[in-house]
């Protein structure tokens, strides 16, 4: 098995440097660390939807797109004279061996996935204390890139902060926290309508949305939910829904603008009814709230 992903691995290597070569390919020959950047983020998508699907052909597919972005990427490092693939491959490995030596080292065995991610933060802390003098301090949150998804960015800052017990006990006590974020949301959305700074107002209902989105993250990562996973799936069913709600009325001539907000709630009412009584807009693999 081993064998045989080092041999594919290598072939691809191989292609890939092949196709920035001399003779290789216009497109591949122009690509810089910087243009890529939009292609590794859409591969690591597709690999999420075809998750989100459960469609393992299409996951096995897009799995290698990924591979091969970060394959491309070390390329062009390569051929800047800055580090081989192989360095990247060796420095992921150096990593897993060092940050689980309760796997491939004689430290005790770890009881419980939490005792993991305290421990991981644990090496990383003193790999942190370890760095060399001059260079640029390495923090719990530094690794967090800032180019993710805010949804997903405060999930991870959470989930470090809480390894190293920077956490709520309990996902009630969260809870309480986005009650009180709520309350003061809306007290700064009864302040924007106010006199004074009309600016200053908007910015501070911005900052308060902002606290009960970042509340709401740490609740999903305190339940085990990845809120990013949960939010594309919920975008999913609203799309879904309204795309026939919208179909049920243009089947009778009407356009939504036609209808009116109080049809389309009642038409609504009878689209969710009709997912939750098996028909054709159903899914099982959902709640239906």
């Amino acid at each position: 098995m081993a064998d045989a992903a080092g041999t594919a691995f290598d072939r691809l290597v191989h292609l890939v440097a092949r196709l920035r070569g001399p003779g290789g390919c216009p497109w591949d020959r122009e690509q810089t660390l910087e243009s890529l950047r939009p292609f590794v983020l859409e591969e690591t998508y597709e690999v999420l939807e075809a998750i989100d699907a459960g469609d393992r052909a299409a996951l096995r597919e897009e799995i290698g797109d990924l591979i091969f972005e970060g394959v491309l990427l070390a390329q062009l490092c390569e051929e800047a004279g800055a580090f081989r693939v192989a360095d990247s491959l060796g420095a992921i490995a150096d990593k897993l061996v060092r940050r689980h030596p309760h796997v491939f080292g004689d430290a005790e065995r770890a009881k419980s996935a939490d005792e993991v991610l305290g421990r991981w933060e644990e090496a990383k802390a003193r790999e942190r204390e370890g760095a060399p003098a001059g260079g640029t301090p390495k923090t719990i949150l530094g690794g967090v890139p800032k180019s993710l998804p805010a949804l997903l960015r405060a999930h991870e800052m959470c989930t470090r902060a809480a390894a190293v017990g920077f956490d709520w006990e309990r996902p009630a006590d969260v809870l309480a926290k986005i009650e009180e974020e709520v309350a003061e949301l809306r007290e700064a959305v009864e302040r924007a309508g106010g006199p004074g700074d009309a600016e200053a107002r908007r910015r501070h209902v911005e900052e308060e949305m902002g606290d009960l989105l970042f509340a709401i993250a740490n609740l999903a990562r305190k339940l085990g939910v990845e809120p990013e996973s949960a939010l594309r799936q919920s975008d999913e069913k609203f799309a879904r829904r309204f795309t026939e709600l919208e179909r049920r009325f243009a089947a009778r001539g009407e356009s939504l603008q036609q209808a009116g907000l109080a049809r389309m709630e009642e038409e609504w009412a009878r689209v969710k009814g009709a997912e939750a009584a098996g028909g054709p807009t159903a899914r099982s693999d959902e709640s239906r709230p």
